[in-house]
């Protein structure tokens, strides 16, 4: 089957990377993505970010509670926030 996708210049570009990244075409990126999406039989699993966190905490939140707020912020805003270090 053959599908048009109307992208912009900069949706593109982000897959043309990691297609690069991976070392695999555009289409294969497109497709793992569209196999992870859910179908009427099956729900999508709730990802769980898992990381290190380091450092102080103004907000009064503690370490190991930051996979949960990740996870919460991702929810909220419907993908990864842009981390500015």
């Amino acid at each position: 089957m053959i599908v048009t996708l109307d992208l912009s210049e900069d949706a593109l570009a982000r897959l043309r990377a990691e297609a690069e990244r991976r070392q695999t075409s555009v289409d294969a990126v497109i497709e793992e993505w569209a196999a992870s999406l859910p179908t009427r039989n099956r729900s999508v699993k709730r990802r769980q970010p898992s990381f290190v966190a380091l450092g102080a905490s103004s907000s009064g939140r503690r370490a190991s509670e930051a996979d949960e707020y990740l996870t919460e912020l991702i929810d909220k805003v419907g993908e990864r926030p842009e981390i500015v270090g």
